[in-house]
């Protein structure tokens, strides 16, 4: 398979092509985006997931909405209606609020659509550029801590475990969790990874597998009830995780089982750390467990799995057909368990005091 090296392009016709991530890592297949609808579809139906790549595309969705509204007899009522479907379409990652945002405050500098639509435009690609510089920053302040355990270890294996997919594939290039080990590797480190599978759309068996397999990088899949014997052998140096919104306290949002890592981890003295952008805090909310909204997804999602049968993909049940199942897309890890948060601009404790030194401008 040819590794791809972003998640999301544009084309000459100023539409964009995703790759769809539900097939990988058996089959490429590339989706072309032209309208506010089928972005929608794409987030809702995770073609594209992690939360700076919702981000980006649900920017080129106002994009189309802006399009799209030029040719509607009541424009204002149908381009609110839009934006209220992007809103709609995944409650977790927090940066889908915010990309949506920056493009309503971007384009509001006029009451021309057709200029809206330019601004727009302009706007999702800015978007996308930045996330690749910012996930550059935190692989390189997130590398200092594995070129310290590296030189505690005496240049030994580093073994990190990671949580779901925080790599370039639910960003645009590098990555959040990933981007260190990228760096890392790079510079000639020896890093191994512990893949979690992340039931139950195993995105780690699945997308971060692929990723490293792709980039050359060591690493094992794990079932997910793996890691806290691993922790308790000393097989596990640290763990890096993402997170789809933070609060300005230090908690974080992560894909269901994140919590559980992050006991263990606790339980056995390794540091736990959050890579993130700054797009990805909610600075308006506290408390993670009563204020960020978690997704419930279909039961469908735990009672079948899909594989690779030999010669095509294939759905399968896993449960007894008349068995109800619950499937929780996200869980909370409060701030006391986390080491530290490693964004663009550094590496600070979770909690409000250290993350406003690093984003003094949020105290507004």
């Amino acid at each position: 398979m040819q590794y791809l090296q972003r998640t999301i392009w544009y084309t000459a016709n100023q539409t964009i092509e995703v790759l769809d991530q539900r097939y990988l890592p058996h089959q490429i297949n590339i989706i072309e985006l032209s309208s506010t609808a089928q972005v929608i579809t794409a987030i809702k139906d995770m073609i594209v997931r992690g939360a700076p790549l919702i981000g980006a595309t649900a920017a080129f969705g106002v994009y189309f909405a802006c399009q799209e509204t030029q040719h509607q007899t009541n424009k204002e009522e149908y381009f609110n209606q839009q934006i209220e479907n992007l809103k709609n379409s995944r409650p977790t990652a927090v940066n889908l609020f915010w990309a949506i945002n920056k493009q309503l405050n971007a384009i509001s500098v006029t009451k021309d659509w057709y200029t809206k639509t330019k601004i727009a435009w302009q706007t999702a690609l800015q978007i996308v550029e930045d996330d690749v510089k910012i996930c550059k920053q935190i692989g390189e302040h997130g590398l200092l801590l594995l070129e310290e355990l590296a030189r505690k270890k005496k240049e030994k294996k580093i073994n990190i475990l990671t949580h779901c997919n925080a790599g370039r594939l639910g960003c645009i290039e590098w990555g959040t969790a990933t981007a260190p080990i990228y760096l890392a590797h790079k510079q000639g480190l020896q890093v191994h990874v512990w893949v979690d599978e992340t039931r139950p759309r195993n995105q780690g068996a699945s997308l971060t597998a692929w990723e490293l397999q792709q980039a050359g990088i060591p690493h094992t899949v794990i079932a997910d009830n793996t890691g806290g014997h691993l922790m308790q052998h000393h097989q596990v140096d640290i763990c890096i995780v993402g997170t789809d919104r933070a609060t300005c306290q230090g908690d974080i949002a992560n894909k269901i089982g994140t919590y559980l890592k992050a006991l263990a981890a606790k339980d056995n003295g390794i540091p736990f750390y959050v890579a993130l952008p700054s797009t990805s805090i909610d600075w308006n909310i506290k408390n993670g467990l009563t204020e960020i909204p978690i997704e419930e997804r279909t039961p469908d999602e735990v009672r079948y799995i899909t594989g690779w049968n030999g010669k095509k993909i294939e759905k399968v049940l896993l449960t007894p057909a008349d068995s109800p199942a619950l499937n929780i897309g996200f869980d909370v890890t409060p701030a006391r368990l986390i080491t530290g948060l490693i964004t663009e601009r550094g590496i600070c404790q979770a909690n409000e005091e250290s993350m406003l030194a690093l984003f003094p401008e949020a105290k507004k």
